[in-house]
């Protein structure tokens, strides 16, 4: 049975792979990207054959009025929500270092886009997911939520709150059938990670510290999605599934 999807973020990198995923499996998907543009375009490039199953919504997840709106076109077109992958996030730029020398604006940024957002979508769809008694929700952490990236204050922080969030509506609704994991991939090659990786020498370093030497891609973000989605995922809830090829296991 097809299911009514969210992917925020969805324009680029591990939300575009996530959103395709599910278009590909036949459910239908409502795409959210800050970028009307990015959407418009990867729409063209890689869903315009999936017709009416692909709803593109405009929205800055990290403010209210903008999630609650695209809540509700999905709502009013799907007829509910099924699945919700707040996969939306920052980095915070290369402002956004050490604690001492990360700006007030940066670190609010980060927490607003990284945790914020994964609040507000979560607020609006978790009635719904009350109202059927079913209902599953992943959010995209990071491994920096589980151990702290150096000069990467504000990332790790909110990556750590995913993970707490997560657990949290775990606790909290697993007893009305609703399911919430966390996803804390480690070195992914996205367009976020790009300009480091397109770098021979960082390139190998960051490989050298992996126990697998290779970098994860945005295929195997979305493969690992569509799992925690499955009814073959069906006694994971709470957790944060850590997918890095080793690296936090050194």
């Amino acid at each position: 049975m097809s299911r009514a999807v969210v992917v925020t973020g969805a324009a680029s990198g591990n939300g575009r792979a996530i959103a395709s995923r599910f278009l590909e499996r036949g459910d239908r998907v409502a795409a959210v990207d800050v970028s009307a543009e990015a959407l418009r375009e990867v729409r063209a490039r890689d869903w315009n054959a999936h017709g009416e199953r692909v709803l593109c919504l405009t929205a800055d997840v990290s403010r209210e009025p903008d999630v609650d709106a695209a809540l509700a076109e999905t709502f009013e077109t799907f007829g509910g929500v099924d699945v919700l992958v707040n996969n939306a996030g920052i980095t915070g730029g290369p402002q956004a270092t050490n604690l001492h020398e990360t700006p007030v604006d940066a670190f609010d940024s980060v927490i607003a886009v990284n945790v914020r957002a994964i609040f507000l979508a979560c607020r609006v769809a978790l009635p719904k997911m009350l109202e059927r008694g079913a209902g599953t929700i992943v959010n995209i952490a990071s491994v920096a939520g589980l151990i702290a990236f150096p000069g990467r204050c504000a990332y790790t922080v909110s990556k750590g709150a995913v993970v707490q969030l997560t657990r949290s509506i775990a606790a909290d609704y697993a007893r009305f059938g609703i399911r919430c994991n966390a996803l804390c991939p480690g070195m992914i090659e996205t367009p976020m990670t790009q300009w480091r990786l397109d770098q021979p020498a960082l390139r190998r370093q960051m490989e050298e510290q992996i126990p697998q030497r290779t970098i994860g891609t945005v295929d195997d973000v979305a493969a690992a999605v569509w799992f925690l989605t499955s009814a073959e995922s069906q006694y994971f809830n709470g957790s944060a599934v850590v997918m890095d090829g080793g690296l936090t296991a050194v």
